[in-house]
């Protein structure tokens, strides 16, 4: 099975601007395919921005609303896979979601983020509540999940107990939790024997200054991508037989004894 080669998209956009950000993802897409990447990852929120207060009610969109349609045409254009943060309306509810368009434009996997942090999120959001979202795409078993809750382990492990082989965080990290781009994820890529394309925003938003420092690590905890601080295009290569060899090596999963951890829930 060939490698899925990812493109990483560290950038904050343009705050409370959907055209601009579609533009923005369209280009970067293009770029993203010149390298034969078959998939690119926002950050969180990309589609409208993360520090736009009362926008974030304004700009939400169902998970089949016109933003949906447009970057399925991206999709398509470009002839890779997406995966964009936005605003889910369903209902009187808005969620904190992140989608997975294919590359022939089709919906794939749409997740609600379960874990809020701050202020902010627990006022402006209404939590998910199913932890554990995939999709197939390449051969791979795919996952999603939003910045915060990467930081459960209990979340990760149960990913990887699915059969997940790349986790998939668009994030919006901020400081002084920079450690957990440059540390924390390579872990969870570790001991849980999968790959993480964890992709963040940067620079200031508000009261905010995120951190960049995007990655996607492998099961090994190396970096095969990382960016810097600043707007930035990484791509990495997830590999299928590295990904098999490394879990045939690595004794964590097989090892474990779920009869010990009844505490933990």
């Amino acid at each position: 099975m060939p490698a899925l080669r990812t493109a990483l998209l560290q950038s904050s956009g343009s705050l409370s601007d959907v055209a601009a950000n579609l533009k923005a993802l369209d280009e970067a897409a293009g770029r993203a395919a010149a390298t034969g990447a078959g998939l690119i990852v926002c950050p969180e929120l990309f589609l409208t921005g993360y520090a736009i207060g009362d926008d974030v009610a304004k700009l939400a969109e169902a998970a089949d609303g016109p933003s949906a349609r447009a970057i399925a045409e991206i999709a398509v254009g470009h002839g890779l896979a997406v995966v964009y943060g936005y605003p889910e309306r369903d209902g009187d509810a808005v969620y904190n979601a992140a989608q997975l368009i294919g590359p022939d434009g089709s919906r794939l996997a749409n997740y609600r983020k379960t874990h809020l942090f701050g202020c902010f999120e627990q006022e402006a959001f209404t939590p998910g509540d199913q932890p554990v979202v995939q999709a197939d795409l390449n051969g791979l078993r795919v996952g999603m999940m939003i910045c915060y809750d990467v930081e459960f382990p209990e979340n990760v492990r149960a990913h990887a107990l699915a059969g997940t082989d790349l986790l998939l965080v668009p994030t919006a990290q901020m400081h002084p939790f920079q450690f957990v781009a440059e540390s924390l994820v390579p872990v969870r890529a570790f001991e849980n024997q999968l790959y993480v394309a964890y992709v963040n925003r940067t620079g200031p938003e508000g009261e905010f200054e995120f951190v960049g420092l995007s990655c996607l690590a492998g099961p090994d905890g190396a970096a095969r991508a990382r960016a810097g601080r600043g707007t930035e295009l990484v791509v990495g290569d997830v590999d299928p037989e590295f990904l098999a060899a490394s879990r045939a090596n690595n004794p964590y999963l097989r090892d474990r004894r779920p009869g010990l951890y009844a505490s933990l829930v």
